[in-house]
């Protein structure tokens, strides 16, 4: 098996180490030919440029003369009825030029969401704290900032829903339920041998991006507009201002060199900075910049949607899953943003890497007076598998079994128990090898019985060890996202210039179209440039999300820069003598059978000859389709597959945990650059356990998130770091015509932290030995002292 290791990971003191000495260096791997960009392990195209400080983010971007600063108006009311804003302190304050409020918008006063109910400024009622009513605008941002906080919002207060629980009980919802069904759950449930129900709470995440929400809003000549967004959907962008302008989509153009982290909370929720930033633009006549400071962030915007759940299974002896209802209650916030797609992909998921055969899962999109929940990496995928693990995992402790065992015993088959409870068939299953490989690579039965010895002579100190596999869909939900456009220029001196719709934000996207464009091109990736997305290059673009930023733009803009090749095999055949086919370009030469030319000499050439040497470049994924109504097709190109081995231990007179080892096997197809892959299953991972254990998302009785700064709200540091961090890829390209043959790699591995979760369930087990496990994620150090009984609720 050929394996790229993180070679950053240490080993401590575990049983039966690979030897490393056998394993190719990081970068080894060789690409298609002699200098070969992709299958390289390059550093990304902007790494140089950040470590010295000389990557431009949106506030680095020198200013305009005359620019001003916006800052927002928030509710400090859950809810209530909006009569009036006093806002006579705010314009005495040092440095205010004026505000902004709902009657100065000359558009439509709604954002131009899919939903159509998110006012741009909140006008009759406040929907959650921190909501925006206005803006101030001053000339700097501080002086904004302090002026709007002393604006006088008039709220008579209504009782805020703020569970989802409490909002399913009202009967409060965003958008309908949905209901998917296999089978016959009812008969099966009542036909099983064994039975059993539970419920789960699943906690929200802040997105926790390095750059905050911002956008720099330009007025121009003839009442066009240029607005520098940090976003991952600059399309989306364009579409909202001038919705709420009430200008054509023409007269915007939006741009995004970089974001610094996106995480999903830049797919829609930046259009709010760029809409608020060119109301202020618009109303003032110059450029204004809106710069969220991070509690403004935390207040402002929606987070991963937390989830409750109630469930009941029924099972055979050997741990089989015979029958299945599920309840899953999404808290959308105050309004849909993208909770439909989200839920949608909860259902999806739901069956993670398990065959279903009689299941219903009835999905509850509710309507909570907080932050409108929003995309966050994975989509809805997490909450979908975290509880059918959270199953599997009761299902083995109920017989005695190891719950690997259950987990393999119902994995997809081939050839048989292979079609997904929506009606799609699993035709690239490798979950049964993968698994066993991870199983024997990282001595999980060995160190099984290991753990169980320690557990039985340690009373305070207890330890747990899960494996957990992944099958995540890869393609939006939404088939008509599932397109993507690209430009490549070649210039005379033989460089290479491409624009594509896909957005960078840190995770390697430009870097890998940069390694695919040359190679498809025959030359150095060095020869190979990249400048800013502009929605006034690549038009309609789809957001950079999904997982499918390599698979879309990647294709794109290898298809442009085919058709630039094209273009010159059949000038040097015309040269030559020769059929186009038999010209090749590799090491940066183009090669005949007769000659072989410098690539950049060719390009003079042609260039004198009138032969165009640029191109676009349109890809749009096939073979999918599904019917939104009832959530049945093939919503997915292909799935990603992986699988983490994780051990924890616990302390159960304080609840505090500890992850100890992580071994984790992932699915990246022909990677494009292991490097890159590497560090996104690293991150996605740590991310993921973060969510699980100590990311927690507090609002109080009168809905205030109080966890809104680094101070309480816990991201993981690097002392959480487990003292051995292992990865290998599975060797194996993708099954489907995919760029590269590459597979998606930035939301999967976020799903390999599932291990973490029931590995501490593992561990509570032990500690409470024939007694049912009630742990709620994130699994912070007072849930896990209530799960082993030593703190009441």
């Amino acid at each position: 098996m050929t394996q790229a290791r993180n070679t950053m990971a240490t080993t401590t003191g575990s049983v039966g180490e690979p030897d490393e000495s056998a394993l190719p260096p990081l970068g080894a791997r060789t690409g298609t030919g002699a200098g070969a960009a992709v299958g390289q392990s390059r550093i990304h195209e902007s790494a140089r440029a950040q470590v010295a400080g000389a990557a431009r983010y949106i506030d680095d971007l020198p200013e305009l003369r005359g620019t001003l600063h916006a800052a927002p108006i928030l509710s400090p009311v859950a809810h209530g009825q909006l009569r009036g804003v006093d806002v006579s302190a705010a314009l005495a304050a040092p440095g205010v030029r004026g505000v902004v409020l709902a009657a100065d918008i000359p558009g439509d006063p709604v954002l131009a969401t899919f939903s159509h109910d998110e006012p741009i400024f909140a006008r009759d009622t406040v929907q959650h704290v921190g909501q925006v009513i206005g803006l101030v605008v001053a000339n700097s941002a501080m002086q904004a900032r302090r002026a709007a906080r002393l604006a006088k919002p008039d709220i008579a207060p209504l009782p805020p829903v703020l569970t989802p629980r409490e909002a399913h009980e009202k009967q409060s919802y965003v958008l309908p339920r949905v209901t998917v069904r296999r089978g016959d759950p009812v008969g099966a449930l009542a036909r099983a041998p064994h039975r059993l129900r539970g419920s789960l709470e699943v906690g929200g995440q802040e997105h926790f991006y390095l750059e905050g929400q911002i956008a720099y809003a330009m007025p121009l000549e003839q009442d066009q507009w240029r607005i520098h967004s940090s976003t991952q959907h600059p399309g989306e962008v364009q579409h909202w201002v001038a919705h709420a302008l009430g200008i054509a989509s023409h007269a915007v153009d939006v741009e995004c060199r970089r974001m610094g982290g996106g995480f999903g909370g830049k797919e829609t929720q930046a259009g709010q900075m760029a809409v608020w930033a060119a109301l202020a633009a618009r109303k003032f006549g110059c450029a204004v910049k809106l710069r969220l400071d991070r509690d403004d962030d935390f207040m402002v915007t929606g987070k991963r949607h937390p989830f409750a759940y109630d469930w009941e299974v029924g099972f055979d002896d050997t741990g089989l899953v015979t029958g299945l209802h599920m309840i899953q209650l999404a808290d959308c916030g105050f309004s849909a943003d993208l909770s439909g797609p989200v839920a949608d992909r909860a259902i999806f998921h739901s069956d993670n890497a398990y065959f279903l055969s009689d299941v219903v899962i009835e999905s509850f999109r509710c309507r909570t007076n907080k932050q409108s929940q929003t995309a966050f990496r994975g989509f809805g995928g997490p909450q979908g598998m975290i509880a059918i693990e959270t199953i599997l995992g009761d299902v083995a402790r109920a017989l005695g079994l190891d719950p690997l065992a259950v987990r393999q015993r119902n994995l997809y088959g081939i050839g048989e128990r292979d079609v997904t409870h929506y009606q799609m068939k699993v035709e690239d299953n490798i979950l049964a090898p993968l698994l066993a490989r991870l199983e024997a690579d990282s001595h999980y039965t060995e160190r099984r019985a290991t753990l169980a010895a320690w557990n039985a002579q340690s009373p305070v100190i207890k330890r747990g060890i899960a494996l957990t596999p992944v099958k995540f869909g890869i393609s939006f939900t939404a088939t008509l996202f599932n397109q993507a456009g690209a430009l490549v220029n070649v210039f005379t001196d033989g460089s290479v210039q491409i624009n594509h719709g896909g957005t960078e934000m840190g995770q390697g996207l430009h870097t890998k179209i940069m390694q695919v464009v040359a190679d498809e091109l025959g030359v150095p990736f060095e020869r190979v440039r990249i400048t800013a997305t502009d929605t006034g290059k690549v038009p309609n673009a789809s957001a950079t999300a999904a997982s499918s930023g390599t698979d879309l733009n990647g294709r794109a803009a290898q298809f442009a820069a085919r058709n630039i090749r094209d273009n010159l095999a059949a000038f040097v055949a015309g040269l030559d003598g020769c059929g186009a086919g038999a010209v090749s370009f590799r090491g940066g030469k183009i090669l005949s059978p007769k000659n072989s030319r410098p690539f950049d000499e060719v390009v003079k050439l042609a260039y004198a000859n009138r032969i165009q040497l640029w191109s676009d470049g349109f890809y749009r994924t096939p073979k999918i389709h599904y019917d939104k109504t009832t959530l049945t097709g093939r919503p997915f190109y292909y799935f990603s597959y992986g699988a983490a081995c994780t051990e924890v231990a616990i302390d159960t007179l304080t609840g505090e945990s500890r992850v100890l080892a992580v071994d984790i096997l992932h699915d990246v197809g022909t990677s494009i650059n292991p490097a890159l892959d590497i560090g996104q299953i690293e991150g996605g991972f740590i991310q993921g356990m973060g969510w699980l254990t100590t990311e927690e998302l507090v609002w109080n009785a009168d809905g205030k998130l109080a966890t809104h700064a680094p101070s309480t709200y816990k991201i993981p540091a690097t002392g959480d770091l487990p003292a051995r961090l292992r990865i290998d890829l599975w060797p194996e390209p993708n099954r489907e015509d995919n760029v590269a043959g590459s597979k998606a790699v930035g939301e999967p591995p976020f799903m390999l932290a599932l291990s973490v979760f029931e590995a501490l369930r593992d561990a509570v087990a032990a500690g409470r030995p024939g007694q049912p496990v009630a742990l709620d994620a994130p699994a912070t150090p007072e849930r896990v002292l209530r799960a082993v009984g030593g703190l009441s609720a």
